[in-house]
């Protein structure tokens, strides 16, 4: 998106500058005076409204701003939204949480995809300044005959604005206040009835109506923000060894794996993400565990893309040909499952670019073609592309590949590094891809500074991997996530990878069984989505040497075909738990979303309390239907029990502060009663969490 110049013009009494972007978005007008009620500092816009915010679709989302008028004169505010097609929703009142604040907000909910706006509208509210004045003088008999000749006039007024058949109610209150023979106090009730109240609610009578300019927001598919992904390698799947050594490693194929994917959907997954699948350089391949002498049948690392058999647009022979994949993707397809495929944006040595595009690398001063390197660590089997020399070619050539995959059914790619790429391309690439397919999602695998991963984020990329991985005490956690549900919530989603090929932290290798299920279960509640690398279920953890965060044997350097029956045979596997996790994440809406998230005080730094909720019919009146809540108690310590007293925020739950409630675990089937403060204790080792239902005790 290319921004061009300001262009100013005045409208009204007004001068409103344009900011004008080669998008779809319209031009964002941006006061610069100030408007007659001040309408400032309007959330969620992403810088200025330069990027859209996102949202899924059904996604309720808070629109907020400081609203404020001179004196003391009551205003209102509220929020429109505007579809894709032009049409306009009914306005979405708005409220002050802390009064005297000035801070205002409302929760909007989007319907279907597209590009959605919204603005904020503020305006005099004379009928509710009357009815705080009337409160006041009528009781004391100050002003009587006054205040209801100009509460007359007000709602006569207001019923104009109100549809005929609906009016009555208010014209006959505008009759009955003019009434000396009636009650001073039952004439100021009759002003306050519901039915009046619903009415100016409904159809508010407005005076000095102030707006402010459209903001974009853009609406995804659900699984933009809501899926569980699991990670594996095709080549490993069906990949057999000659004890004997008689014959060489044989690797596992498209038709082979095919096999593993009934279990993945067993376990309650939506994604089946594979990493590259497509020839393999031999020059300066990978042995394994990255070491640089590979034997003639080292199969290399899927990252070292391209050979004389093909690039990044073609498939390993060894895995099959490209009607097998079709065939993969199908059968994952009728499982329920999407297929992500690993977008990395690199060639080895052999590939067809090197000898047909050269300018497309950075040639270094010896003649020599720079390998990719983060020293002192060296990558010689992989060239990093040159995206200035020939932007418009590799573009092109990018742009091609991707829709090449997206013609044989891959509508999600995870991006390897794309903090290592322009973010000039990326902005480019992903809006083209989005303007004639929306649906297709895009991963970032950015684990890099916040900037660039933020950035990303806001000029396209659907989803991001996050910092999960390094938080793991409860200051960590409760901080991370805080910021993650919040303010980035507008443009950045987490995806939370319990574990990838290139990451295994200290505390898997040195929590044992309960350290897995701990960070399982953060992560399918934490985030509406989350992933997991294959063998996580198994519970590998031996790193390449002490301190290291690679796998020992990685499956990045060679097959690692696993025997998935023994292991859960003889108990040596957590995918009952992570089933469950799945189940009770497609089972309970509430965990689908994001901005939801809530902390709870617990007098134990190593148990953490969070919950989610998404309000049922009623809304979020204590009175009301509790909706969907779930309420997640963890011990974050994987080796010793812990115990202490939870302190729940109940009105976040949806409760009044003194009611009690029956809370179920999902974990057990376990019910009892529960109240603002509650007694736990959880052992890693038998009970590391509790996962609660909540609903109200009607005994």
């Amino acid at each position: 998106m290319r921004v061009g110049p300001d262009i100013t013009r005045d409208i009204g009494d007004r001068q409103l500058t344009e900011v004008r972007t080669e998008s779809e978005n319209p031009p964002v007008a941006l006061p610069t005076m100030i408007e007659r009620i001040p309408i400032l500092d309007i959330e969620p816009v992403v810088n200025g409204g330069r990027w859209p915010a996102k949202a899924s679709i059904g996604e309720s989302f808070p629109v907020s701003a400081t609203v404020f008028r001179e004196g003391h004169e009551m205003l209102g505010a509220g929020v429109v939204l505007r579809a894709p097609d032009g049409t306009t929703r009914p306005l979405a009142h708005m409220s002050e949480p802390v009064p005297g604040t000035d801070r205002y907000t409302a929760e909007v909910t989007v319907g279907g995809t597209g590009m959605w706006h919204f603005r904020v509208e503020a305006w005099g509210d004379p009928v509710a300044h009357w009815w705080h004045d009337a409160d006041i003088k009528v009781p004391r008999g100050q002003d009587i005959d006054l205040m209801f000749k100009e509460g007359a006039s007000l709602f006569a007024r207001a019923a104009e604005v109100v549809p005929a058949a609906e009016r009555s109610p208010l014209t006959e209150l505008a009759r009955d206040l003019l009434d000396t023979t009636i009650p001073e106090m039952v004439r100021l009730a009759a002003a306050e009835t519901p039915e009046v109240r619903r009415l100016l609610r409904a159809y508010p009578l407005r005076e000095l109506d102030t707006a402010s300019p459209w903001y974009p927001v853009v609406v995804h598919r659900e699984r933009a923000l809501y899926g569980s992904w699991y990670e594996f390698f095709p080549r490993s799947e069906g990949a057999s060894f000659d004890p004997q050594g008689r014959r060489a490693p044989m690797s596992g194929t498209f038709r082979t794996s095919m096999k593993r994917l009934p279990a993945v959907a067993d376990m309650g997954f939506d994604v089946v993400y594979l990493p590259p699948i497509h020839p393999i350089g031999r020059t300066f391949r990978k042995g394994p565990n990255n070491t640089l002498n590979p034997g003639a049948d080292d199969p290399g690392s899927p990252w070292a893309i391209g050979s004389e058999e093909g690039g990044h647009d073609a498939v390993h022979p060894d895995l099959g040909r490209l009607a097998d994949f079709d065939a993969f993707v199908a059968y994952a397809r009728d499982l329920g499952m999407e297929v992500a495929l690993d977008l990395a944006l690199q060639c080895s040595p052999d590939h067809p670019w090197v000898k047909e595009h050269p300018e497309w690398f950075t040639t270094r001063a010896d003649g020599t073609i720079a390998y990719a390197e983060n020293p002192p660590k060296k990558y010689q089997d992989i060239y990093p592309l040159n995206f200035d020399n020939d932007p418009e070619g590799i573009y092109e050539e990018i742009e091609l590949l991707v829709r090449h995959w997206m013609d044989h059914g891959v509508r999600i790619f995870r991006v390897d590094n794309p903090h290592t790429k322009p973010v000039a391309f990326w902005e480019r690439l992903l809006g083209e891809i989005h303007r004639t397919d929306p649906d297709v999602i895009f991963l970032a695998e950015a684990f890099t500074r916040p900037a660039m991963m933020h950035t990303l984020g806001k000029i396209g990329f659907h989803q991001s991997y996050t910092y999960f991985t390094w938080r793991n005490t409860k200051v960590e956690l409760e901080e991370y996530f805080a910021e993650l549900s919040g303010d980035v919530a507008k443009y950045m989603r987490p995806n939370l990878f319990v574990n990838t090929p290139d990451i295994l932290h200290e505390y898997l290798v040195h929590g044992g069984r309960p350290a897995f299920e701990i960070r399982a279960i953060l992560a399918a509640l934490l985030s509406p989505t989350w992933g997991v690398y294959s063998g996580y279920e198994l519970m590998e953890n031996i790193p390449v040497r002490p301190g290291s965060e690679e796998y020992r044997d990685s499956e990045k350097y060679q097959y690692r075909p696993r025997d998935w029956e023994r292991s859960e045979r003889e108990g040596l596997s957590i995918a009952p738990l992570i089933t469950r996790l799945n189940s009770v994440r497609k089972g309970h809406p509430a965990l689908h979303l994001l901005r939801n998230l809530r902390f709870h005080q617990v007098d134990q730094p190593e148990l953490i309390c969070f919950s989610k909720r998404l309000p049922g019919p009623e809304g979020d009146t204590p009175a009301g239907e509790l909706g969907d809540v779930v309420l997640a108690v963890v011990n974050l310590n994987p080796h010793q029990a812990r115990e202490a007293t939870v302190h729940l925020d109940l009105p976040a739950l949806g409760l009044d502060w003194s009611e009690e409630f029956v809370v179920t675990d999902e974990l057990t089937g376990e019910s009892y009663p529960w109240r603002q403060a509650n007694y736990v204790r959880l052992d890693p080792h038998t009970k590391p969490a509790h996962i609660f239902t909540l609903r109200r005790n009607e005994s």
